[in-house]
């Protein structure tokens, strides 16, 4: 099997006929057909239903079409690395991150820097599963820093660290003395939680239904950011991760210890199996398993 017989058929497999699909290879159509009948040969399987006007995937054509897509563009993403490493160098790190990963990333960035002061690096907000999923698997970043359980055979995520989950309250809230919570102590309170789609969402959810508890939501918000400002506006309480929180100094709210097993979250470092990884990356991986296992500053 060859590069040039997958880009064939998938053309095919998108063009719906093998004459737009030559047209748009910009071969004949008749070498195209006898390209496909050949991949077809060699693999024992039938890939295209011809009986129509309009070519049809088999069973084993929508299979081999999802298998050969994702090959092709690992392909184009390694041949593209490899052109830029020839011509700049490997000068780049891409990342996806949650947002209580800001106070670290940064701790963990300087020693990489301090070792490789040249590289680019790009920082992105990728919060909701489908998104890490997508940046992942289309090769927008080389790895993801996410506290979504990722059920993917293209993905692997390494468990880095377990982080709490902490209740804010308002400035004059009436618990603002208190040691520590327990979710009963938020019940009836108006309450700003994360939009659907988000793991602490669910993690929090859990967690009221399991105290029997349900919450008054007022609010759903995207980022943690809007959840501290009504926070601090007295628009109700929320629950947070503590990594998120725990270095705000100028903050007007209250952060409060939640007594509750069910309120923690693992974050992992996650990234695509079937992606090159430069050496950049890899390196950085390494100084993160580091940072966490106290071989270096932790927090």
């Amino acid at each position: 099997m060859e590069i040039r017989q997958l880009y064939y058929f998938i053309a095919i497999a998108e063009k719906r006929t093998f004459t737009e699909a030559a047209s748009a290879l910009h071969i004949s159509q008749p070498s195209l057909s006898t390209a496909i009948k050949k991949l077809e040969n060699e693999l024992g399987l039938t890939l295209l239903d011809r009986s129509n006007r309009e070519v049809q995937l088999t069973k084993e054509g929508e299979i081999f079409y999802q298998k050969a897509k994702k090959l092709i563009n690992h392909f184009e993403h390694v041949t593209d690395e490899m052109k830029r490493l020839r011509e700049n160098g490997p000068r780049e790190l891409s990342l996806g991150m949650i947002e209580s990963a800001k106070y670290w990333v940064p701790k963990v960035l300087s020693l990489f820097k301090a070792e490789h002061n040249d590289v680019r690096i790009q920082l992105m907000d990728i919060l909701s599963l489908t998104d890490v999923e997508k940046a992942l698997n289309n090769f927008e970043i080389h790895a993801a820093i996410t506290n979504q359980y990722i059920d993917n055979e293209e993905i692997e995520a390494i468990p880095i660290y377990e982080e709490r989950l902490v209740a804010l309250l308002p400035g004059n809230h009436p618990l603002k003395n208190a040691s520590s919570l327990v979710i009963e102590d938020l019940n009836e309170e108006p309450f700003i939680i994360c939009k659907e789609g988000f793991q602490t969402r669910i993690d929090i959810l859990n967690a009221f239904k399991k105290s029997g508890v349900k919450p008054n939501i007022q609010f759903e918000v995207e980022r943690f950011e809007m959840s501290c400002r009504l926070v601090e506006e007295g628009m109700g309480a929320t629950i947070l991760p503590e990594n998120y929180v725990k270095f705000d100094r100028q903050a007007s709210f209250h952060v409060k210890p939640l007594e509750d097993p069910n309120l923690s979250r693992m974050v992992y470092l996650a990234f695509n199996k079937n992606s090159y990884l430069p050496p950049l990356v890899l390196r950085f991986m390494s100084l993160v398993n580091a940072f966490f296992n106290g071989k270096v500053n932790a927090l």
